[in-house]
């Protein structure tokens, strides 16, 4: 399959329309190795060529970079695929905790360039702002990490406009990535401004989160709809992102090879304009 192509925003990079996020085959209820690896495959042959990943994407702290120690291995064949990692989350005990200290950071960019086997990492976003450390001192930290090489591009995660500007002080940003999907707008400001500064968005969550996304057919318009395109409720929902807005680049996660290769399908649906004040909808009718 060729799939259509966008700019990761600024940076030159050219990738799909979709990407997939590496996380479901890293956490519980994760499929084989095999099984992983195969999904991954399927992926690529669907022109899936970005990857997201993070070093916390694990059981827990016994096994960091699970997850980009499997993407490398799936893709070693494929070095022109993009493989972006995130560092700033901690797995004590299979706990989410933050960590954005700079003496953390600095070993989370090492660890992870020796998973990913590479001597600089495309694209490295700084996972979700610490409450107990200064935005200012982990971002920095993050762009001395790409002046010395060990970053191409640097990237923001969970972040709020404010501090989306405050980084933009330090660093160039590349990228943000941050919820987004049919039932949640929340970031929509944020979506905006990366519009705006022609900043890569990747929403994660795309399709609602992992253990909503298979149930995301039970809202009445959206399967309704579906079923007008001949198409999945999953591809609808990532059909509306897509028409959102040219910086979006959805990052839907996947652990079988069908559920990745039907995602990749909502790149040959059109939906009309009538569709989209309907979808746009939805998250209204929920919060209402």
């Amino acid at each position: 399959m060729t799939m259509p192509q966008r700019k990761l925003g600024s940076t030159g990079i050219i990738v799909g329309e979709i990407g997939m996020g590496g996380m479901p085959l890293s956490v519980t209820g994760r499929p084989s190795e095999e099984d992983g690896i195969r999904t991954v495959h399927a992926a690529w042959e669907q022109g899936i060529t970005l990857f997201d990943t993070a070093d916390s994407y694990c059981l827990n702290a016994t096994e960091n970079g699970h997850n980009e120690r499997l993407l490398a291995k799936a893709l070693q064949h494929h070095p022109e695929a993009v493989i972006a990692t995130k560092g700033g989350h901690i797995r004590p005990e299979g706990r989410w905790e933050t960590d954005g200290r700079p003496e953390h950071l600095r070993q989370a960019c090492e660890d992870s360039l020796r998973a990913l086997g590479v001597e600089a990492i495309t694209l490295y976003q700084f996972h979700r702002p610490d409450p107990k450390v200064p935005f200012a001192e982990s971002v920095g930290t993050v762009a001395e990490l790409q002046r010395e090489g060990k970053i191409v591009h640097v990237g923001l995660s969970n972040v709020s406009v404010a501090q989306l500007e405050q980084a933009r002080q330090i660093v160039t940003v590349a990228s943000v990535q941050n919820r987004m999907n049919l039932f949640d707008h929340s970031s929509m400001d944020v979506l905006k401004r990366c519009e705006e500064l022609g900043i890569a968005f990747l929403p994660y969550s795309p399709l609602n989160g992992m253990g909503n996304a298979r149930g995301i057919g039970s809202n009445e318009t959206l399967s309704r709809i579906a079923a007008s395109h001949g198409a999945s409720p999953q591809q609808i929902a990532l059909a509306w992102l897509l028409r959102l807005s040219p910086v979006i680049l959805p990052i839907p996660g996947a652990s079988k090879a069908a559920n990745i290769v039907n995602c990749a399908g909502a790149t040959d649906v059109k939906l009309s304009a009538a569709d989209i004040d309907e979808l746009n909808g939805i998250a209204a009718q929920i919060t209402a």
